[in-house]
């Protein structure tokens, strides 16, 4: 029996507490709720999970989840049972008779969604376990695992292969938040879901800011980052079980509460480092890449990354573990070419040749990103797929503090003239030893110590010729070798500008960091009532055995500090308060809310609909939305609009959504289908009797998408709604 859509509206608000889709899910689950493949493209922080939660409490049946890691499975579940959904999980920490008691609970119906990890689909008792229930859905969480071409290529995720032979009936969902075209590509083909529609939404972060630093001084800077956010979650990556042991330690010697985290420390002691930071006890961890894919944790307000990461796909999942709240949160990466050449030792020692040059060409556009002087954001979207064609992102350092351009006339030459002069048959670092005047014992052995442009450069820094090297390299000056150890070669034009003595524009390196501000502003919000609030909430973790983020996230404490609610009725307006959690937590975060209103004098405020953007509280048009209601009154389409301003087309609707809930005309006429397919859409949406898409779309067929339906609804809304006395202009 299809699942009407008062019941989907339903179960997200008293199983979630929301009362609207973000953008992309109310599509997504209305695929899914009709028995269909999909494989999902979302950011963290996008609202990939409710993608398949929601359907399965929709759905007669169990829905399994694969899950790549334990603690991530645990935190999952912990916050659907604060939610009041039925869930378990099942994986090689348990014993048998805890794994037979989920098993007998979920053959009983008593399970709604099922938690378990790949490589238990291997084992064949699990698999009859499988036959023998109902699986209304089949969810693969981290996707990207089950491709070789991708970042983080896991072998048990080919467990997953025969899913497809076994149940062929039942939907399949693949979600990731970091896949490249190929890696799509092969996530389908691995799955078997060839028939599977692909929904992307906008891959930019637009709540975190991105800055790339010279790695001079970093324990100072990272000191400095950590002094800015004392007492709010923070992540350092680190290269090497070594240094993060060592930098942890230092940063506890200066009086911060940090742990490590890696592969080489005792099990027990690496899972309880990591439940003291996911349950707020620790602010601090200093981590290798093995941190992070399994927390869960969504108010992590600072990664750090203090040295250079092997592949854009993984610096942009670890920098994805900041705000996933959608609430501001800061991404620092200190480089050096030094860093660049550790990888370089370990890529060398890979034996088969195509991982080899893959590995290679991953480093090498890491490399790019942390040497690039446009914009940050710009480089990672493009790179999965998406074009960021905005002048000036505002929030990372290139375009918050542009480069400051220099005549390198000089130095471009000395650079071109070591490389002439040491027989283009060296890598940089030999030629910019070689222009310090360094005493290694390579240049003593070549006898470059007695060339003339030995010791030449005394007012640049190694890092600064890095810096200068790769900007000749981009202009086509010098060429680097194809060769395993590439070498730097003098191109034709590096040739016509030593002979010709031509002017050379380069960029100054940047010399300190920007501290670069995150675009989303904060919430006017009673610190001391938050603070309260947090308070609260951790004793209440605390005596459930909880992270405090599943009892309630940080968008909801801001936004209970700043309504101040008084009763049920307005707590239940607060983001993320469901029936369950109005029942078992209200009365408490109530009576801590009217103790400190009483104290302070402070009155509720209302709250008559949701903020537009979590955590944020309902203030008026913002400055974003009014930019894409200027662009579309120029009579540009939803698509050219989101390309212009590199968001998605699903997000450039929720603007105009949000500006006519606001009370803001918008002129879309152009936007609108032809005059007969507006008839019949609002002809459909008067017989269902609901805004919702999805029954409106199958009462239409096929031949009428989502997008059009959705603009006539606009079109609607904005007809209906009254005439603002002071609409902006």
């Amino acid at each position: 029996m299809p699942v009407s859509a008062h019941d989907i509206l339903s179960a997200l608000k008293s199983h979630f507490g929301y009362d609207r889709f973000l953008p992309l899910q109310e599509e997504i689950i209305g695929h899914v709720l009709a028995g269909k493949d999909a494989l999902v493209l979302m950011p963290t922080g996008g609202g990939k999970s409710l993608c398949y939660q929601l359907p399965a409490l929709c759905l007669d049946g169990v829905t399994i989840v694969v899950s790549p890691l334990i603690s991530l499975m645990k935190d999952q579940v912990d916050a659907l049972k604060a939610n009041g959904i039925a869930a378990e999980f099942v994986n090689s920490t348990m014993r048998a008779a805890d794994i037979a008691g989920v098993q007998r609970r979920a053959m009983a119906g008593r399970v709604k969604i099922l938690y378990v990890a790949p490589e238990r689909l291997a084992i064949p008792d699990f698999r009859r376990f499988l036959g023998a229930i109902k699986i209304s859905l089949v969810a693969i969480d981290e996707a990207h695992c089950i491709s070789e071409w991708g970042h983080d290529f896991r072998p048990d995720y080919r467990n997953l292969k025969g899913l497809r032979d076994e149940f062929p009936r039942v939907p399949v969902t693949a979600l990731t938040a970091s896949a490249t075209p190929r890696v799509r590509d092969d996530i389908i083909e691995q799955l078997a879901i060839g028939a599977a529609r692909t929904f992307q939404s906008s891959f930019n972060r637009a709540n975190l800011s991105y800055e790339v630093v010279p790695k001079r001084e970093p324990f100072t800077t990272l000191l400095t980052l950590l002094e800015k956010h004392r007492g709010e979650p923070a992540i350092v990556y680190c290269f090497s079980r070594k240094d993060t042991d060592a930098l942890a330690a230092d940063l506890v010697a200066r009086g911060h509460n940090a742990l490590p985290y890696h592969a080489g420390l005792d099990a027990a002691v690496r899972q309880d480092n990591q439940e003291k930071f996911i349950r707020d006890q620790v602010p601090v961890v200093v981590a290798t890449i093995a941190f992070g894919m399994g927390i869960d944790k969504p108010d992590v307000r600072l990664v750090v990354h203090y040295d250079l990461p092997k592949s854009l796909e993984g610096y942009y999942q670890e920098t994805g573990r900041a705000g996933r709240d959608g609430l501001p949160a800061e991404c620092l990466l200190f480089y050096s070419y030094g860093d660049s050449a550790k990888h370089e030792y370990f890529i060398d020692r890979i034996e088969d040749p195509a991982e080899r040059g893959n590995a290679r060409a991953k480093l090498g556009q890491m490399v790019r990103l942390a040497e690039s002087t446009s914009c940050r954001r710009a480089y990672l979207l493009e790179y999965f797929g998406e074009t960021y064609d905005q002048d000036n992102c505002k929030s990372c350092d290139v375009c918050l503090a542009p480069a400051e351009e220099f005549d390198g006339t000089e130095i471009a030459q000395k650079v071109v003239s070591a490389v002439v002069r040491t027989g283009e048959r060296f890598g940089a670092v030999h030629v910019i030893d070689v222009l310090r005047g360094g005493n290694t014992k390579k240049i003593r052995d070549f006898g470059h110590d007695q060339l003339s442009v030995y010791g030449i450069v005394k007012d640049f820094s190694r890092e600064d010729l890095v810096t200068i090297v790769q900007q000749l390299l981009r202009k086509g000056i010098l060429e680097k070798s194809a060769d395993e150890f590439p070498v730097l070669r003098v191109s034709s034009s590096g040739w016509s500008f030593l002979k010709n003595r031509e002017r050379m524009v380069l960029v100054r390196p940047r010399q300190a960091p920007t501290h670069s501000a995150a675009p989303v502003a904060e919430v006017a919000f009673d610190r001391g009532l938050f603070e309260r609030l947090r308070s609260l909430r951790k004793q209440i973790a605390e005596s459930r055995g909880v992270p405090p983020f599943v009892i309630f996230g940080d968008v909801a404490l801001q936004q209970m500090s700043f309504y101040v609610p008084q009763s049920h009725d307005s707590f239940a307006m607060i983001s993320g308060v469901g029936r369950e959690k109005l029942a078992q937590l209200g009365d408490a975060f109530l009576g801590e809310i009217r103790r400190y209103a009483a104290e302070h004098g402070l009155q509720e405020r209302p709250n008559r609909s949701r903020p537009e953007r979590k955590g944020r509280p309902d203030s008026g048009p913002s400055e974003r939305h009014m930019e894409t209601r200027a662009l579309i009154e120029q009579g540009l389409s939803i698509q050219e609009v989101a390309s212009r301003r590199g968001r998605s087309p699903a997000t450039i609707m929720e603007h105009l959504e949000t500006l006519v809930r606001q009370g803001v005309q918008v002129r879309i006429d152009h936007l609108l289908p032809p005059r007969d397919r507006v008839t019949r859409i609002v002809e459909a949406f008067k017989t269902t009797g609901t805004p919702t898409l999805t029954p409106v779309r199958e009462l239409l067929g096929e031949t009428y998408t989502f997008d059009e339906i959705r603009t006539v609804r606009l079109m609607v809304t904005q007809a209906q709604a009254p005439a603002p006395n002071n609409s902006p202009v």
